[in-house]
């Protein structure tokens, strides 16, 4: 490896923290408290409304407080049901902010990389939700840097966000840097645009894009090691 250490960017949910699981936790008690029933057959509905609204926000076509509200209105909207978008989402956000859950590896992937990487997270999260999270999950020590959309006035997959992490990182060399995530659209295509490796965590061997293609692909977390490694030379 090169004496010079590499700067990896590691997304948080979905990469390093499951959010797939808190947020159906916290979801199902949101609605349920609403009088809406959290069938499985819903929550994979909101689920699909939510990541198309969240790429709304990539493309910036929507604000992060439209895409906050507009996926439960529009879910509301689809059962014909009268309740509060955003009172849902607040009591939804409110419950995300307690506990949390690793993806698989994760933690101890942090402990190896952290003595030869500078490692930092990259989030399009909400601050406040994602602040609480890594603090009950105790990893904050292993990051040099927490860079979350909502405080960069930009988010991910936008250049304008990765700039200003690049700014804020003392002597950064874009040449020894790697973007890490599981989303193609926000983390991937954020990498490119930004010119540094990339490296998609592909769980679930979802098929690809032709418009968005990464460096490198793995399938768990435990294949991130030695890709580094392989990388770095």
């Amino acid at each position: 490896m090169d004496n010079k250490r590499w700067s990896v960017f590691l997304d948080l949910d979905n990469t390093i923290l499951d959010f797939t699981k808190a947020e159906r936790t916290a979801l199902s008690v949101a609605l349920a408290e609403r009088g809406v029933e959290p069938t499985d057959a819903l929550l994979r509905r909101y689920g699909e409304l939510n990541i198309a609204c969240w790429e709304k926000l990539e493309e910036g076509e929507w604000t992060r407080d439209e895409v906050l509200v507009r996926r439960f209105e529009l879910l509301f909207e689809e059962l014909g049901v009268s309740v509060d978008g955003a009172e849902t989402n607040a009591r939804y956000e409110g419950l995300l902010h307690h506990g949390h859950w690793f993806v698989p590896g994760a933690e101890e992937l942090l402990k190896e990389l952290a003595p030869d990487y500078d490692l930092y997270l990259a989030s399009n999260g909400v601050e406040s939700v994602q602040r609480s999270r890594i603090a009950s999950a105790g990893i904050e020590p292993y990051f040099k840097g927490i860079f979350i959309s909502e405080c960069l006035g930009a988010n991910k997959p936008q250049r304008a966000f990765f700039d200003a992490c690049f700014a804020r990182i003392p002597g950064f060399d874009p040449l020894r840097a790697v973007m890490v995530g599981d989303s193609l659209t926000s983390d991937i295509r954020g990498g490119i645009n930004a010119g540094i490796r990339t490296v998609w965590l592909n769980y679930n061997g979802k098929p690809g894009r032709e418009d968005i293609v990464p460096d490198y692909e793995i399938r768990s977390l435990g294949e991130l090691p030695a890709l580094l490694r392989k990388i770095a030379g």
